[in-house]
């Protein structure tokens, strides 16, 4: 197999604990293209792949506050603007009455900001992977730990990244194509 056609290498570990020590070891060597994948969460996984803080909290907050802003603006323009209505001669710009749709609709817009950001960010849908085409990568749902350095990282030589791999206690180590 041509080693271009080769998206990278990937090594399964028996538990989470070989899985989390693994991305360790290949961060201090120095690989930066790598990802891993787990039937369930790991602490410290994503700071040992070397995954920086994510913006979705920035992005929720951007959309609670237009949110905010927006039903307080449609309900000022309608209210004082567009349709004003004396009625037992309060003010127009009742503000009291605004804050329940004011802060429903920054919740609404909120949720949208996290959920549209986590799929952005993330990269999803992503309906095609090249770790598909590795047959032991079913039970990455089931009961799988699995490193994954790419062929992009800088550091990648492919016999020298395959013996780093055994090295760090692999149970297997397969190639995954492009």
């Amino acid at each position: 197999m041509a080693e271009n056609s080769i998206y990278g290498l990937m090594a399964e570990y028996d538990n989470p604990d070989d899985l989390l020590h693994a991305a360790q070891g290949a961060y201090a060597a120095g690989y930066r293209n790598m990802d891993a994948f787990s039937p369930l969460p790991i602490h410290d996984l994503s700071e040992s792949l070397g995954y920086e803080k994510h913006r979705v909290p920035f992005w929720v907050l951007f959309g609670g506050m237009v949110g905010a802003c927006t039903g307080f603006g449609l309900q000022y323009w309608v209210s004082v603007i567009d349709y004003p209505l004396n009625i037992a001669g309060r003010p127009f710009l009742s503000w009291p009455m605004f804050i329940p749709v004011t802060f429903e609709m920054g919740i609404l817009f909120a949720a949208f900001g996290a959920f549209l950001s986590m799929l952005i960010l993330n990269g999803l849908p992503q309906p095609y992977h090249p770790v598909f085409n590795v047959d032991a990568f079913e039970s990455a749902s089931s009961d799988g730990f699995f490193l994954c350095i790419e062929a992009e990282d800088p550091k990648f030589e492919l016999s020298e990244t395959r013996n780093f791999l055994e090295g760090l206690h692999a149970t297997k180590v397969v190639e995954v194509e492009s």
